[in-house]
């Protein structure tokens, strides 16, 4: 089997994906080490090994992400491809989806928001510094929590009514207007006494979800497009869909959160 690989080089993680000459997805893998050398040369063995591939099965190597520059010699005398990240964010995002046209919002450390469509047009159109930095870094500040399975589990048990200031807590019962009453007024803006760490875990959730979803649908509505594609780990914390399902539904987007979404830059790297 010949295949193009594409790895997503992180701080100390590394994605890796294939395509065999018929454009098939092989199965995406993550590895996780404590340096990225190790990351890389680690995530490239396995899987080679658990696919079955030699060295001279693999045509290309397309490489992207902060730790690409590692690469830039190749690997195992194997020339390595440098992918603008956009790029792969564009890429990956039509492909996981299957749309013609679509805002990619990859949610990492932080956020970014790219427009991209079959013809070929990718743009990156901008972003925020809140992301996954801002809700490792807030959890450690008021949960003591560094563990982003621990934060999410601990988070599934919180109330946001103990948190945020929402529509209905500041307009007359049945004096909504236009306006949902669960619309966000301010993130923590009604933080309670008595609000547990469980609430104030889902709050961060909230907020930074919130955060990169109003962002995304500005973005969108400058391109007169409601379907926006989310991908990037964050998208694996289990209250990303109830949270972007409600957001899409107050400002009028579709968000899709499709399968193989953590891996979309790297999958679009490899296209």
């Amino acid at each position: 089997m010949k295949a193009v690989l594409g790895i997503d080089v992180g701080g100390s993680t590394t994605k890796i994906v294939g395509f065999d000459e018929n454009k098939n997805l092989i199965e995406p893998m993550f590895i996780r080490a404590n340096d990225q050398l190790t990351s890389i040369y680690g995530a490239f063995g396995k899987f080679t090994s658990e696919n079955g591939l030699a060295l001279d099965d693999i045509t290309a190597i397309k490489v992207t992400g902060v730790g690409a520059t590692f690469l830039e010699k190749g690997i195992y005398g194997l020339k390595c491809e440098q992918v603008s990240e956009f790029r792969g964010i564009g890429l990956g995002g039509l492909y996981l989806s299957g749309l013609d046209k679509a805002i990619i919002a990859s949610l990492g450390t932080g956020s970014a928001c790219v427009y991209a469509d079959k013809e070929g047009t990718i743009k990156y159109l901008g972003g925020t510094g809140v992301g996954g930095g801002t809700l490792m870094g807030l959890s450690k500040l008021l949960l003591g929590m560094e563990n982003i399975k621990h934060i999410y589990e601990l988070a599934a048990e919180g109330d946001l009514n103990r948190i945020d200031l929402r529509i209905k807590d500041i307009t007359k019962k049945g004096d909504f207007s236009t306006m949902r009453p669960e619309l966000t007024v301010a993130n923590f803006g009604k933080i309670s006494d008595i609000a547990s760490k469980s609430d104030i875990a889902l709050g961060i959730l909230n907020m930074v979800f919130e955060t990169v979803g109003t962002t995304a649908v500005f973005a969108a509505r400058t391109h007169n497009i409601q379907d926006i594609v989310l991908t990037g780990n964050l998208t694996n914390i289990p209250q990303a869909q109830e949270i972007f399902a409600g957001i899409g539904e107050m400002l009028g987007a579709n968000f899709i959160i499709p399968k193989y979404s953590q891996f979309g830059t790297v999958i679009g790297a490899a296209l």
